[in-house]
Parts: C-alpha cells; structure tokens; sequence
C-alpha cells in the first residue's frame, strides 16, 4: 500500500521517525564510504531524511530507496566538490605535526584519489559499487536499483575494473 504524498508544503509524513531510527546508521555508512568523513555523511543523512519525510515513498520499500538516495546524495557532493574548500582548510588548519605525517598524507590523497574516481564512474555503477562494499546483500542491491539479483555481481565486478581503469588513468606519475 502506497503512503500517500504529505497534504500541504512542508508536511512530514507520520512514519518518519519510526524509518529514520531504523534506517538512519545504514544512511550514514553509505554515504560516509563514499565520502570518507562521518561529519559530512551525516549532513547527507540529514538531506536524505528531509527529501524521504516529504515524499511519498511507501514505508517498505523506505531502506532501499533511502541507501540509494544517500549514495546519490554523497555522489553529487563528491562532484560539485561544494564542501571540498572547508576539508582542505580545515585539514590545514594548524594541525599539530605527527610521527607518521608522511603515511597521513600519503592515505589522505590515496583516498582523495579513489573517491575522485568513483565520482567519474558512471552512476549506477558507483552506486552499486558504494552499496556493495556499505554491506548491503545482493538482494538489496538487487532491490535498491531494481536489478536482478543474478545481475548485481556482474554490475560491481564492471564497476571495480571501472574504477582501477580510472584510477590508472589518472595514477601520479613519480
């Protein structure tokens, strides 16, 4: 049964604290994979929630569509790069020396590397591919892009070769 869409602007939809609780740490897992910093992931959430509170998605269908969305959501913010300019500042902002400052940065852009690779692989693959490795089962993958269940390891396995040619394409040269 389909949840109607909330009456008026601004409407919430009554299930939505009952989805958020039980969906909310699966929102934030997939977005944080694809951008790498809990902080911003939960910002994602926070937009993600708001869209779902006003749609009218049906309640069962709430844990798919809601994973896709924060990978979709976590995407867009990787390729606008609209928050880049705040983690680059506030990575050097001041930050006291460490031992291993070498092996920091070193992960750092390897990390920056990879989700700039991600960010230029075609959609459905890269939400796949977020999906997958965020631990949703294949079913759920399945679910969540309409896919057959048989089809989603095809899909992932195309987009981690996407994704190594990518980051190929695009490796440092020393």
């Amino acid at each position: 049964m389909a949840v109607p869409a909330p009456a008026g602007r601004g409407a919430v939809r009554a299930d939505l604290e009952a989805v958020f609780r039980s969906a909310y740490p699966r929102v934030v897992a997939v977005a944080a994979r694809v951008l790498g910093s809990r902080d911003e992931a939960e910002d994602v959430a926070q937009e993600v929630f708001l869209t779902f509170g006003r749609s009218a998605v049906p309640a069962a269908e709430a844990p798919g569509w809601l994973s896709v969305a924060a990978a979709h959501t976590a995407l867009n913010h990787l390729r606008t790069g609209r928050r880049r300019a705040w983690r680059e500042e506030a990575a050097g902002g001041g930050a006291a020396v460490s031992p291993d400052v070498a092996d920091t940065v070193v992960t750092r852009d390897e990390r920056r590397r990879v989700r700039a690779a991600l960010a230029r692989l075609p959609r459905r693959q890269a939400v796949a591919l977020v999906l997958r490795h965020s631990g949703l089962s294949y079913a759920e993958v399945a679910a969540a892009l309409d896919l057959s269940p048989g089809s989603v390891g095809t899909t992932v396995r195309r987009a981690e070769s996407s994704l190594r040619k990518e980051l190929n394409r695009h490796a440092p040269s020393d």
